[in-house]
């Protein structure tokens, strides 16, 4: 009997052993990429800040070598921390030691896809000297960090590099590309090989959509350029003087990058010393309101802002539904897109009845074959299941990037012969907006420029390219125009903030298309465009370089009306900031995040706001506060008149918000403007309505 209990026991010894040994064989082999963010960095010397993340990895791997193993960056110039390959047990326990502020799963982010600066009024012509670029020197060695798909004497400040790999070595970069790196690491340690193996593993551009931004933002001149006939003129970016830092990070077909390699591609720009960042990427939908807890980019985005690197970013190309807008923290610089006053027209005739259609079309010939009607997004056939076959016309009624709808374009049936596409829709869209912002306190987008059929480069060998030239739309397209206009700002401001630029494009930008008719947003049924779905408007390049008055934040400003507002606890910022902080007892109003846009998200009787602006124009300047109050709610300023003289710089002043409405409405729209006589600092105005 007892050698029955005994060998019961010993089995039931063994099989829980082996459940265990079984459960920890399982989470070793789930293990993924995952970032360690520790805040600023404790060492000014990298290798000591290096040596420290390999002490704590060491702690919970439990061998140097297991440490060496699973670390797949470090962390060292803008802030400190690294990413490594860890299983959810050995991430709990990093997250639980004090010296760590936060430990995020790394996943993935995508791409956000001549006469757009002339547009912009930004005219290179020797005739419109007075403009921005012509003030700002064309950018002339301002440094443009692209954070991207890569790209197809050097200023004594730059600190970057030229890294080699698969067909691109050093010789590469040059006067204009003064630096290239590349990042994939994580990307691979959590998808494998697999992941970028269509790809060249280096700097070099193999999908065009990195190429195309990098020379929209800081392009040099080139002559003669079309995309198959259509456009033609002279290219360029709209820093055309500007030097490019390239830092791939989006691979492959998928175009998909991890967060763990995004966040390294920042450190490094950080540490090369760009000026500006352009990053035309963003997360998939559903998004929701969390900066900090879960998005490394915002997080490593802070550390550049607090050192004087604007961060400019894709909106997203979702459309005009609610939280649908992308990189949201309100440090970044949020972007949507627009048209522009060209469209590439072509018609249909229908047989039959002879019906005309108008719609748009890079195609130069005349084609004839069936008309297939398609959905919005060029996607699928409207009212019919039946399979397609012998030459087809597609007439898609999208207001999203013609590029996408093209590629979609082949999908009705393996039998049919697309011989052309025509794009109907509105010309006045806005793209990537979004109905209600995802931080609710803020208007998002920030503020929308061309996105819409730009042409610029792309590498040689690029599928749908004209000799090294290619059209693209979205969101993507429309960032580095924000960039290349922040580069110039920075060269004739080089004392501004990134808050202070934000700041003047936003409050100079117009809200009315060049012939003062209403700007429409992307939907159904269409719908005259909003704060919500612009931000500040449609930017306006050479107001924006002589604001008046400018909404100024640095980074401490967000720590106490914004991350403490939000209720992070004191330790978590101060890991963010490497400096202790301690949040008031009566922490401040999340709404007097001094923005240059005011949003009260639920106004049930009244809500009084504070703002403070900063004079950036004439010495001696008086201006008056016009009020366009939104629907529904009464709007006081006070004092209605700020007097500014040689030792009044700033002045603050209240806003005060009273609901007119005793039931549910949502969001209604209007403006705050300060005018001299000369300037107008417009300020969006959001109020929403509930009374549950």
């Amino acid at each position: 009997m007892e050698n029955n209990r005994a060998s019961s026991f010993m089995h039931a010894v063994v099989t829980i052993y082996a459940v265990f040994s079984a459960m920890a064989e399982a989470d070793n082999q789930n293990s993924k990429v995952h970032i360690v963010y520790l805040g600023e960095r404790p060492y000014e010397d990298v290798k000591l800040t290096t040596d420290s993340h390999h002490e704590l990895l060491e702690s919970v791997m439990g061998s140097k070598e297991k440490s060496l193993e699973s670390m797949v960056y470090s962390y060292r110039h803008g802030f400190s921390g690294f990413a490594a390959k860890l299983t959810n047990s050995q991430a709990q326990k990093l997250a639980r030691m004090s010296i760590v502020a936060r430990v995020f799963p790394s996943s993935l982010y995508n791409m956000r896809t001549t006469r757009s600066w002339d547009f912009l009024g930004l005219s290179s012509s020797p005739s419109a000297s007075s403009n921005l670029l012509h003030r700002a020197k064309m950018g002339d060695n301002v440094i443009i960090g692209v954070i991207d798909t890569g790209m197809g004497p050097i200023p004594s400040r730059w600190k970057g590099i030229c890294q080699s790999g698969e067909d691109f070595n050093s010789s590469h970069c040059n006067k204009k590309v003064i630096g290239a790196r590349w990042f994939a690491r994580a990307l691979i340690a959590d998808h494998g090989e697999e992941a970028v193996f269509k790809d060249y593993l280096s700097a070099r551009d193999n999908k065009g959509h990195g190429t195309h931004t990098a020379s929209t933002a800081g392009g040099a001149f080139v002559r003669n350029v079309s995309y198959f006939g259509n456009g033609r003129g002279t290219l360029r970016g709209g820093a055309p003087l500007a030097r490019l830092a390239i830092y791939k990070v989006l691979w492959s077909d998928s175009l998909l990058g991890s967060d763990a390699d995004i966040l390294k591609g920042i450190d490094e720009a950080i540490h090369d010393g760009v000026d500006v960042l352009s990053m035309s990427i963003g997360k998939s939908i559903p998004l929701f309101p969390v900066v900090y807890d879960v998005n490394p980019v915002a997080v490593g985005s802070f550390h550049a802002i607090a050192k004087g690197i604007s961060v400019v970013c894709a909106g997203g190309n979702e459309g005009s539904i609610q939280q649908t807008v992308e990189n949201v923290a309100p440090w970044l610089f949020t972007v949507a897109a627009t048209t522009i006053d060209r469209a590439f027209l072509a018609s249909i005739t229908t047989l039959g009845d002879n019906a005309t259609y108008l719609g748009q079309t890079f195609l130069k010939k005349d084609i004839v074959g069936k008309l297939v009607v398609m959905d919005r997004r060029c996607a699928g056939i409207l009212g019919s299941d039946i399979p397609i076959s012998g030459n087809v016309v597609l007439l898609c009624f999208i207001d999203l990037a013609m590029k996408a709808a093209a590629s979609n374009a082949v999908m009705p049936g393996k039998q049919a012969k697309v011989v052309g596409v025509i794009y109907a829709g509105q010309h006045n869209d806005i793209l990537g907006s979004g109905d209600i912002p995802s931080i609710y306190v803020d208007t998002h987008p920030d503020i929308a420029a061309p996105g819409a059929n730009i042409i610029a480069a792309v590498p040689p060998n690029h599928k749908g390219g004209d000799k090294g030239f290619a059209a693209m739309s979205g969101t993507s397209m429309a960032t580095p125009h924000i960039s290349g206009i922040v580069a110039l700002i920075k060269s004739l401001r080089p004392t501004w903030s990134p808050a202070a630029i934000k700041s003047a494009l936003i409050t100079t930008a117009r809200v009315e298309d060049l012939s003062e008719m209403p700007i429409f947003a992307e939907g159904s049924p269409r719908k005259v465009a909003d704060p919500f779905d612009y931000g500040g408007g449609v930017v306006d390049a050479n107001a924006a370089a002589d604001p008046g008055l400018i909404y100024d934040l640095g980074a401490t400003d967000y720590i106490y009306y914004y991350l403490c507002s939000m209720g992070y606890t004191e330790a978590d910022i101060s890991h963010l900031s490497q400096q202790k902080t301690v949040c008031p007892s009566k922490r401040a109003s999340i709404l007097d995040l001094n923005l240059p846009t005011i949003t009260i998200p639920a106004l049930t009787n009244s809500t009084t706001v504070t703002r403070t602006v900063t004079n950036v124009g004439n010495l001696t300047a008086v201006y008056k506060a016009v009020i366009k109050a939104p629907p529904g709610s009464k709007v006081r300023v006070k004092p209605r008149v700020l007097v500014f003289n040689s030792n009044v710089k700033k002045i603050s002043f209240k806003v005060k918000f009273s609901s007119t409405l005793q039931r549910n409405y949502g969001y209604s729209f209007g403006r705050l403007t300060w005018t001299d006589g000369v300037h107008l600092v417009k300020s969006p105005l959001s109020v929403g309505f509930d009374f549950f």
